[in-house]
């Protein structure tokens, strides 16, 4: 029963932190003529499920990928006297077992925290290079997409790095190997997989994965047509894209945020413009009656 539970909310997680995935798709395969649209989607979900599945073979790996290989204090980075002075500022506070620590509570949880963020900016790991990479690709990639649209360049004059099957293909699996490091990141942190249950955990892990390609294909082709015949939502989808290359680069410099104010900062943005949609669908009939 435990398992099960692990793999319902698993599998409802790994459908959330697939969403950005699915726009990303949804955009680059906007590109391609309309008869290839269906098999690149299909192929660059295959490859997503393909690499978070290869990515959770290699745990140790994904582990070790965290671990700093270099610390920025040997270039300048004033670690040492931040932290000492995050120090000195914590031990001046108030004793824990004292009547004022109470007051003085959230100040040293503030200061804990500001010592474990300069600790990550300063240490620089893989992970941190291939989100920084992945984050700064999105950004570009997505203001090229608003630019082109600002100057009414149809997809077919479109920068030619996206413009036929193969390299649509290989631009789609470049980002999903981005994509999957926080999906298999969570599925690590969510379910057990050590010890005597480590198949077990990893059995789970990738049913998970599998089922929650298999729910994305399912929706990613409605999800792409809405997309391309509402430029509205085209434009919302690529201001996504950014908030989460934003996103990803504060992430390879060692700021972390709440992904669940960015999923509902998404979602409401995506009902507001539904209402637009409605509202304009509306008058649009009043005008023709």
């Amino acid at each position: 029963m435990e398992l099960l539970i692990a793999l319902v909310a698993l599998a409802a997680m790994e459908i959330v932190l697939g969403i950005d995935n699915i726009v990303f798709i949804a955009i680059v395969t906007s590109r391609l003529p309309m008869e290839q649209q269906p098999k690149a989607r299909k192929i660059g979900l295959l490859m997503a499920m393909v690499m978070r599945i290869a990515l959770l073979f290699t745990l140790s790996l994904i582990l070790q990928a965290d671990e700093p290989f270099y610390d920025l204090a040997d270039l300048g980075f004033p670690k040492a006297e931040w932290i000492a002075e995050a120090e000195a500022e914590i031990a001046a506070l108030p004793a824990a077992d004292s009547q004022e620590a109470h007051d003085s509570h959230a100040k040293r949880f503030e200061l804990t925290m500001w010592i474990h963020t300069i600790e990550e900016m300063a240490g620089v790991s893989w992970k941190d290079i291939i989100l920084l990479a992945g984050g700064l690709f999105l950004i570009q990639s997505s203001v090229r997409e608003i630019h082109e649209a600002f100057h009414g360049k149809s997809a077919s004059h479109s920068s030619q790095a996206v413009t036929t099957f193969g390299a649509a293909i290989v631009t789609i699996t470049g980002m999903d190997i981005v994509f999957s490091i926080d999906s298999v990141i969570t599925a690590v942190g969510m379910v057990e997989a050590e010890g005597e249950n480590y198949l077990k955990g990893l059995s789970v892990m990738v049913t998970a994965i599998v089922l929650a390609v298999a729910v994305m294909m399912i929706f990613a082709e409605p999800v792409s047509k809405f997309v391309s015949d509402h430029p509205t939502l085209k434009m919302l989808a690529l201001s996504f894209l950014i908030l989460i290359g934003v996103m990803l680069v504060a992430e390879g410099i060692g700021t972390h945020f709440n992904k669940g104010y960015i999923y509902f900062a998404m979602a409401f943005a995506i009902a507001v413009e539904i209402l637009n949609l409605r509202l304009r669908h509306g008058r649009g009939q009043e005008k023709s009656a």
